[in-house]
């Protein structure tokens, strides 16, 4: 966990960027430096990023407030011009701290506790503050945040096996890609890469989504269950998993391929890489790799696939590492 020693000041200086930004964001005229400068200043520590989502949805509030019976109600303005997002931002900077501290908490719209935890060249094992276990893979990024009716999980990148404390009235949800995984109390992995996610569960069962923006709770999973999806997909993948399975050989610092396509390999391999690897076309993604390897050293795999598969390396205009595909011999005469 992050537990960075900041000052009172420190706090609300915090708090009156993330009400800048939020102005800004807003505005007709916010240009493309500025929110590549919101960007910098979101991901430069994780307070940014929470304060900024607390504003934001104080800001939602701020648009339907009522207005003062002692005041006369002003002319509507079009909600393209800027006085009215100046009127929020005002509101929403008035607001913030004192509606943040009444009615936060009790309207669930702000949480009571937050974590934010990183594991880079280690696996890592956390607790939340609800008393859930958390392993997390190398690479992987995740925050919590406690509120009065759930508990709510970012994952940002990367792989985590939970172990979920039960509380069926106060439900623990992941958000990873677009989709989400509602559960009140069980075991399941969630691994993502870019746009991908899956999610195996262990024991207990959860309801999978794959928006979150769609109605319902998505489908459910029993134990030895897997979903899968992408950006775009307007329902989960669901198959069956099997006593061989080795998805989770993570926990023992190890990634199982078993007889993959490349298409298939490469996205767990490229998880934990700097630099991902490529198929220069759909025949190279057709060839198949298999083995144990430790995840430790997954870099050094990426040199040694042309010693052990019928293909050649090339950089692409990135820099990235292009897998091609050995020309076939003509057959001799």
């Amino acid at each position: 966990m992050t537990d960075s020693p900041f000052s009172q000041a420190d706090y609300d200086a915090v708090t009156d960027a993330a009400a800048h930004w939020c102005m800004r964001l807003h505005a007709s005229d916010c240009t493309a430096e500025e929110r590549q400068a919101f960007e910098q200043w979101r991901d430069a520590h994780p307070l940014h990023a929470f304060e900024y989502e607390a504003m934001l949805e104080i800001w939602v509030v701020a648009e339907d407030l009522p207005r003062p019976e002692t005041v006369s109600p002003a002319p509507r303005l079009k909600p393209a011009t800027p006085w009215r997002t100046l009127g929020i931002a005002a509101a929403v900077c008035a607001l913030a701290l004192p509606l943040a501290a009444y009615a936060g908490w009790n309207l669930g719209w702000l949480p009571n506790s937050y974590q934010h935890f990183e594991a880079s060249n280690t696996v890592r094992q956390v607790t939340l503050k609800d008393g859930s276990q958390v392993e997390l893979n190398l690479g992987t990024e995740l925050t919590y945040s406690n509120y009065k009716d759930q508990r709510r999980v970012t994952l940002q990148k990367g792989e985590a096996f939970f172990r979920v404390t039960h509380d069926a009235a106060h439900p623990f949800i992941v958000k990873a890609g677009d989709g989400r995984i509602r559960v009140t109390g069980t075991q399941f992995n969630v691994w993502m890469y870019e746009d991908q996610v899956r999610v195996n569960l262990i024991e207990g069962s959860v309801l999978v989504s794959s928006n979150e923006d769609l109605p319902g709770d998505g489908l459910r999973l029993e134990p030895s269950m897997q979903a899968r999806y992408k950006h775009g997909d307007f329902t989960p993948q669901i198959s069956q998993t099997y006593a061989n399975d080795t998805s989770l050989a993570w926990r023992q610092g190890k990634l199982v391929l078993d007889d993959l396509a490349l298409s298939e390999a490469l996205p767990l391999i490229n998880r934990y890489l700097t630099h991902p690897v490529m198929v220069a076309d759909s025949s190279t993604g057709a060839i198949r790799l298999g083995g144990i390897y430790n995840i430790k050293e997954l870099n050094t795999l990426v040199g040694s696939l042309p010693k052990v598969l019928p293909v050649y390396l090339t950089r692409n205009k990135d820099g990235n590492p292009v897998l091609n595909s050995m020309p076939q011999q003509p057959p001799k005469s």
